[in-house]
C-alpha cells in the first residue's frame, strides 16, 4: 500500500515519542545496574503489569491467532489459554517469594538456593542459554513476523522488509532501551499497549463490518459448516469436538490428546517465556522492579486478567471474519491474511496508525527482551565470572554494549529462521518437563542444583532426539502433543532420580534461603527446625484457594466476553456474573493476605 503524508507523520511522531521517553529516563536509569535493570525497585503494580501485557503482545501474536482460529477454530487457542493456571500460580504462590528474594535477575536464584560449583555453573549456563540463545531465538521469530507484516503492508520483497527490521527497527528500539533502561521500557510499553489495542479493535470492527455485521458473520460461518458436512467442526466453539466419546482410542488422537496435554500437563510442565511455571524471565524482572510484595502480587494479577480475559477477542473476531472473507487459505496464508483484512477494509486514513500499532507491538517485545537478555549476560555472567569489582558506571556501559550485541545477533537469527511457528514450537518442546522443578524448588528443600541441570539437559536432548527419530505417528498438533508428553515423562523421571541420588544442598545455604524467602514450612521441616528465630509460614492452602478462585474468575471472564462478542448475551451475562462472584470471593480472601504485606523495599546488603 502507499502511505500518505499523514501516514508518515503518524509513524514519525510515534518513533520520536519513543526516543524521547528513552532520553527522558536516561539520567534515572544509568546510575546503577539496579536502576537500569529493575527501575530502582520503585515501579507501581499497574505500570509493571501493563508492561508484561505489552511484552506478550508481539507483532506475531495477532497473525498466529488468525492462523490458528482459521485452521483449528476458536478452540485452537487452548495452546496458550492453558497457561492461565501457571500464571495464576505465579500470582499467589510465587510473586511474594520472588520479591522477598531481593534478586536482580531470576537466574541469580541459582546461587541463592544452591551452593558450590553446580550452582555457579547453573547460573552462568542459564545466563548465556536464556539471555543469548533463547532470547535471540524469540527475537528472531518476532522479527520474522514483523518482516512479513511490512512486506504485505508496504508492498516490498520479504528480503527488503527483513532488512528494514534488522537495520532500522531493531537498532532504533535498542537505542531507546540502552538510553532509558527498564524505566524507559516500562513507560514505552504503556504507550505501546494503548496504541496496539486501538489498532486491533479497529481492525476487528472493520473485519466484522465487511462480512455484513456480527449476525451475518455467524450465519455465514454456519452455512460454511453445513456445506462441508458432518466432518466440519464448529469454528466458534470454545472447546474441541468430543462427540466421538471418551474411548481409549480417542484419547490418543486429535483433538482429545492435544486438549488434555494443554490443560493437564503443559501449564505446569513446560517452560515458555512469559508463562514459566513459578514465574521467571521478564515476569520475575517486573516483580523485582515493583515497590514491595503487594505491588509485585498485584502486577502479575493484572497481567493475567488483561492477557487472558480482555485482549484475545479482537484478534479472534478478525480471524472469524477472515474465514468468511478469504476461504480456502493454507495456515501460512491465513496468518498473513490478518494484514489483508486490515489493508482491504480499514479506511485509508488509518494506514499510518495501523503500521504504528504493529511497530509498537514489535518494539514492546524487542525492548523487553533486549533489556532482560542483557541483564542476564551482564549481571549473571560478566559481573559474576569475568569482572567482579568494577564500578556501577562500568557495568551500565557494558549493559549498553551488550544490548547492541543482542541487536546484531537477533538480525542474524531472523535472517536464518525458516518460520515463526517453527521457532515457537521448538521453544516449547525443549522446555517440556522442566516446569515441575521450577515449582518445587521453592516448596521442597530436597531440590538441588543437579535437579535443574538434569531437567534442562534431558529436556533438550529428548526434544532434539524426537526431532530426528520420532517413534510416533501423526502430523502437526497431534505429533507435537505426543512429543511434549514423551519429553515430560522422560525428563521428570530423570530429574527426580538425580534429586534422590545426589546430596541435598548444605544446611547453611538452605537456612539462609529459608530465612530470607520464608516459604511454606511444610516442605522445609528439617530446615525450619534449625531456624527457630523465623516464624513458620503456613499459607500454602490459603494461596491454593486464591489460585483456584483467580483461575475460575479469569476463565469465566474470558468466555463471558466471548459469548457477548458472538451474540449470546444470556450466556455471556451469566458467565460474567459468575466471574464477578469469583472476583468478590477472591477480593475478600486476598484482602486478608494483603494486610499482612506492609510496604517494604527489601534489597539485600
Amino acid at each position: 500500500m502507499s502511505l500518505s503524508v499523514l501516514d508518515w507523520l503518524v509513524l514519525i511522531a510515534y518513533l520520536v515519542g519513543m526516543l524521547w521517553l528513552g532520553v527522558w529516563f536516561r539520567r534515572r536509569s544509568t546510575g546503577s545496574t539496579e536502576e537500569y535493570f529493575a527501575s530502582g525497585r520503585r515501579a507501581t503494580w499497574w505500570l509493571a503489569g501493563t508492561s508484561m501485557v505489552a511484552t506478550t503482545f508481539a507483532a506475531d501474536t495477532p497473525l498466529w491467532v488468525n492462523g490458528t482460529v482459521y485452521t483449528q477454530g476458536v478452540a485452537g487457542n487452548w495452546l496458550w489459554w492453558s497457561f492461565l493456571p501457571s500464571g495464576m500460580m505465579t500470582v499467589f504462590l510465587f510473586a511474594r517469594l520472588w520479591r522477598r528474594s531481593g534478586l536482580l535477575t531470576d537466574v541469580a536464584f541459582a546461587e541463592l538456593r544452591y551452593a558450590g560449583r553446580p550452582a555457579a555453573f547453573l547460573r552462568g549456563f542459564r545466563a548465556l542459554y536464556l539471555g543469548l540463545l533463547m532470547n535471540c531465538l524469540i527475537l528472531g521469530w518476532v522479527t520474522k513476523a514483523m518482516s512479513g507484516i511490512l512486506a504485505v503492508a508496504l508492498g516490498v520483497s520479504p528480503g527488503q522488509a527483513l532488512a528494514l527490521c534488522i537495520f532500522f527497527l531493531i537498532p532504533f528500539t535498542g537505542l531507546y532501551v540502552s538510553l532509558g533502561g527498564l524505566w524507559g521500557v516500562l513507560w514505552t510499553d504503556l504507550v505501546q499497549f494503548v496504541l496496539m489495542m486501538v489498532v486491533v479493535v479497529g481492525v476487528a470492527w472493520a473485519a466484522v463490518d465487511a462480512t455484513g455485521g456480527l449476525s451475518a458473520l455467524l450465519a455465514k460461518l454456519q452455512q460454511m459448516r453445513s456445506a462441508q458436512g458432518d466432518a466440519a467442526g464448529d469454528v466458534v466453539a470454545f472447546f474441541p469436538d468430543f462427540s466421538a466419546g471418551w474411548t481409549a482410542e480417542m484419547l490418543w488422537t486429535l483433538p482429545a490428546l492435544t486438549f488434555l496435554m494443554h490443560i493437564a500437563v503443559q501449564w505446569w510442565a513446560a517452560w515458555y517465556p512469559g508463562a514459566e511455571p513459578g514465574g521467571g524471565g521478564y515476569i520475575a524482572q517486573r516483580i523485582f522492579a515493583t515497590r514491595d510484595e503487594r505491588h509485585g502480587l498485584l502486577s502479575v494479577l493484572w497481567f493475567n486478567i488483561a492477557h487472558y480475559a480482555l485482549r484475545p477477542w479482537p484478534w479472534i473476531l478478525t480471524a472469524l471474519a477472515t474465514v468468511v472473507l478469504y476461504p480456502g487459505l493454507s495456515r501460512a496464508e491465513a496468518e498473513v491474511a490478518y494484514m489483508r483484512v486490515a489493508m482491504d477494509h480499514l479506511p485509508a486514513a488509518a494506514r499510518g496508525l495501523l503500521l504504528a500499532g504493529f511497530v509498537a507491538a514489535f518494539s514492546s517485545t524487542v525492548s523487553t527482551h533486549l533489556n532482560w537478555g542483557s541483564s542476564y549476560i551482564v549481571s549473571d555472567f560478566y559481573r559474576r565470572f569475568l569482572r567482579r569489582e568494577a564500578s556501577e558506571a562500568h557495568y551500565v556501559r557494558v549493559s549498553q554494549l551488550v544490548t547492541v550485541l543482542l541487536v546484531i545477533v537477533t538480525g542474524g537469527v531472523a535472517a536464518q529462521l525458516a518460520s515463526v511457528g517453527a521457532g515457537w514450537q521448538f521453544v516449547l518442546e525443549i522446555g517440556a518437563g522442566t516446569g515441575a522443578v521450577y515449582l518445587l524448588r521453592w516448596y521442597w528443600w530436597r531440590i538441588n542444583a543437579w535437579s535443574e541441570i538434569v531437567a534442562m539437559v534431558t529436556a533438550l536432548l529428548v526434544a532434539l532426539l524426537l526431532k530426528f527419530v520420532s517413534p510416533f505417528q501423526g502430523t502437526g498438533a497431534l505429533l507435537f502433543a505426543k512429543h511434549v508428553l514423551a519429553t515430560v515423562a522422560v525428563t521428570t523421571v530423570a530429574w527426580l532420580a538425580a534429586t534422590l541420588l545426589t546430596r541435598p544442598e548444605p544446611q547453611p545455604v538452605l537456612l539462609q534461603f529459608y530465612r530470607r524467602v520464608r516459604p511454606d514450612v511444610r516442605g522445609w521441616q528439617p530446615i525450619a527446625a534449625l531456624a527457630g528465630d523465623v516464624s513458620p509460614t503456613c499459607d500454602l492452602g490459603h494461596n491454593l484457594l486464591s489460585w483456584l478462585l483467580g483461575t475460575a474468575m479469569v476463565y469465566a471472564t474470558l468466555f463471558g466476553v466471548g459469548k457477548l462478542c458472538l451474540g449470546q448475551p444470556a450466556e455471556g451475562g451469566l458467565l460474567l456474573l459468575s466471574a464477578a462472584v469469583f472476583a468478590a470471593l477472591l477480593y475478600r480472601h486476598l484482602s486478608i493476605r494483603l494486610q499482612d504485606m506492609p510496604p517494604r523495599n527489601f534489597t539485600p546488603g
